[in-house]
């Protein structure tokens, strides 16, 4: 399996884009590429060539899920885990959001210093 470097973080508030950037890139030593709308996300999708997509589910515009099916459209992403970061984490929310093709679910808000070993075990788990 390869080492996950390249994250791209789809999220529309500027304090959560800084926090989570913060945590995955000081915390966990990633390369994250932020994204302030599902728009900008597919514009830089070929350009950032992302390992795995940390995706806000309500967005202005375009949200995650929808950002997500244009995304599957225009690419191959079968091997490029989907990762929502939602506070609406009932079952049947989380269920849809799989559904959808997303690996897993963060619950917001989340702790900025075990985001990285949740994302990394995302990885191990998409890629086992």
């Amino acid at each position: 399996m390869t080492e996950l470097q390249r994250i791209m973080h789809v999220e529309d508030d500027p304090s959560i884009q800084q926090v989570a950037k913060i945590a995955l890139e000081a915390v966990g030593g990633f390369t994250v590429h932020t994204c302030s709308s599902g728009q900008q996300a597919l514009d830089d999708y070929q350009a950032f060539t992302p390992q795995l997509i940390l995706m806000d589910v309500m967005m202005p515009g375009m949200d995650g899920p929808t950002t997500l099916q244009q995304l599957q459209q225009k690419y191959d992403l079968s091997g490029i885990p989907t990762v929502f970061m939602t506070a609406k984490v009932q079952s049947n929310e989380v269920s849809s959001y799989k559904a959808l093709g997303a690996a897993d679910v963060v619950v917001k808000p989340f702790d900025p210093m075990t985001l990285s070993e949740q994302i990394r075990q995302i990885w191990r788990d998409f890629h086992s």
